[in-house]
């Protein structure tokens, strides 16, 4: 990060940094397709039991759909974010919307478990160009740091705000309609933010961003994809014949993708970014917290529905709390953290969830509302207040000029950790539950069907005699059970570990109070270095 950028003429007025008129209103258009992103998440957790029973998805394809979207958008993010860059993120935006929109219509509609693993991977695709552009638009829309904090907070606000609506709405559908109307809330918000989208953001791009690498975009897609599918399947199946070729090739391809990316003039990414400790050392935090929560977040919804046995909608009002939380802390982290310091926010709220998913360790299927909504609301405060400053980290370490490709750096750090958590947590909540022994004169093929999910054994246990039905449900109920105590432990270790390494990486690092001044031409020494940011600038005290 040695280039400089030229200081403007002297007496110069620094146009870019006044601020923008209707800055707040673009925002509040922008943060729809957060809150689509947020509500399409959670949705899905609450109609899987409803999508094995019609669909019939094996163990592994329901893992498939729960995690190909997040595989598809993690080895996109980067390219989009930079595509952004170049093409204008307002464009990528309006059209990603589109096309999210469409292919949740292909979803609703998905009569076979390949059809919604497609359709889940061409929503990944769409998904993609959507949050890098809304965060990139933020640092481009707010110059003041204190302003730009307040809108990252408010941005992630919404995101929570998504998990809160997502399920409560979800539940509302599915006690109405058929698990496909859960898809297509997303329409109607899709319309709204390309309607007024257009009319309300301002464009923004690079001004000078060089040609979008084609290379760069196919390595990158088959780097993380080759991984994490290794990973995945090692987990689920253990060692076999295709698993080391994957692993192989995405390893190969992240290698020959970062040497590009040092020998290119203008990179997809620009790697000099990671330089930056604090920039470094947020998107670590990230990638570690989201890898140790998903997984849990992800069977959360089948222990609320088919272990204890709630409504859909009874399941989201439970999960509420978590959402409530996070909205909270997301407003008051940039606050929080100039008066304290970024790394003991960051750290102590990852250390926060961390202890709150050991909480999650005596899970049990009896387990009260009031312990459930108790625990889920410190994950939430933890997480909010974490995540929030994070991403203004990010932000900040970067000149906007880059803003597309932190903000994808940023998203796909959380897209893959996702993916990875629902493939090794829950990889290992399906190994621990499939080992449940089967009660004493149920037909094999019926043990077999309920061994594959719990949806299976819910379905199955509907076909036999009382007896043998509640003891085949009992038994598959408290393997779930035992799985998800597991992976809430190793969350946990992984949260907590999260949580001292960004004590390390964060140390000295601070949000900046106001904007910078533009310097004159007479002190060309003290120009801002391109990449360092309000907050790298001056805030790396030791």
């Amino acid at each position: 990060m040695s280039e400089r950028i030229a200081p403007p003429r002297a007496g110069a007025a620094h146009v870019d940094d006044q601020p923008r008129p209707g800055r707040w209103l673009a925002l509040s258009v922008l943060v729809l397709a957060v809150l689509l992103v947020g509500v399409d998440a959670t949705v899905l957790g609450l109609a899987t039991p409803f999508l094995s029973e019609d669909l019939k998805p094996s163990g592994t394809q329901l893992l498939w759909i729960g995690d190909i979207y997040s595989f598809v958008i993690a080895g996109l993010l980067v390219s989009m974010g930079s595509l952004g860059d170049r093409i204008g993120r307002k464009k990528l935006l309006l059209i990603g919307s589109m096309a999210f929109g469409a292919m949740s219509v292909l979803a609703a509609y998905a009569s076979t478990p390949e059809m919604m693993i497609v359709a889940r991977a061409l929503q990944g695709v769409a998904g993609a160009t959507l949050m890098p552009s809304t965060l990139a638009l933020i640092r481009n829309l707010f110059h003041d740091p204190r302003e730009r904090s307040l809108a990252i907070g408010i941005w992630g606000a919404m995101a929570s705000a998504g998990t809160a609506v997502g399920p409560v709405l979800g539940g509302f559908l599915l006690g109405h309609f058929w698990w496909g109307s859960v898809f297509l809330i997303n329409l109607p918000v899709m319309l709204l933010l390309v309607v007024v989208g257009a009319k309300v953001i301002p464009e923004s791009r690079n001004p000078d961003p060089g040609p979008w690498d084609v290379p760069s975009v196919l390595l990158s897609l088959v780097g993380i994809v080759g991984v994490v599918y290794a990973i995945k399947e090692a987990a689920v199946h253990g060692l076999r014949w295709d698993i080391g070729p994957a692993a192989v090739i995405g390893l190969l391809a992240l290698v020959w993708f970062v040497r590009r990316q040092l020998t290119l003039d203008s990179p997809l990414l620009n790697m000099k970014l990671f330089q930056h400790r604090g920039f470094s050392g947020a998107v670590l935090a990230d990638l570690l917290t989201i890898l140790g929560l998903s997984g849990l977040v992800f069977f959360l919804s089948q222990f609320l529905q088919m272990v204890q046995m709630r409504s859909p909608l009874n399941a989201g009002l439970v999960e509420l709390p978590a959402a409530v939380g996070a909205v909270g802390a997301g407003l008051a982290a940039g606050w929080v953290a100039r008066r304290l310091s970024v790394r003991l926010v960051v750290a102590g709220g990852l250390a926060v969830v961390g202890l709150s998913l050991a909480g999650c360790m005596a899970l049990h299927g009896d387990t009260g509302t009031l312990a459930l909504c108790v625990i889920l609301f410190v994950v939430g405060i933890g997480a909010g207040f974490a995540f929030t400053v994070t991403a203004d980290v990010i932000l900040s370490s970067v000149p906007k000029e880059e803003a597309g490709s932190a903000s994808a750096v940023s998203e796909t750090a959380y897209e893959l950790g996702a993916a990875l958590g629902i493939a090794l947590l829950g990889s290992i909540v399906t190994s621990i539950y499939q080992g449940f022994a089967a009660p004493v004169g149920v037909p094999g093929h019926v043990v077999d069907a309920a061994r594959s999910s719990l949806g299976g054994a819910v379905d199955a246990a509907s076909q036999l005699p009382a007896d043998q039905s509640a003891a085949l449900l009992k038994a598959a109920q408290d393997a779930f059970v035992s799985g998800v105590d597991t992976a809430a432990g190793i969350g946990a270790v992984v949260l907590l570990g999260a949580a001292v390494a960004a004590w390390f990486l964060l140390r000295g690092q601070e949000l900046a109070d106001s904007a910078p001044v533009a310097q004159p031409a007479t002190a060309p020494e003290t120009a801002p270095v391109a990449g360092s940011g309000p907050v790298a600038r001056g805030s790396e005290r030791r």
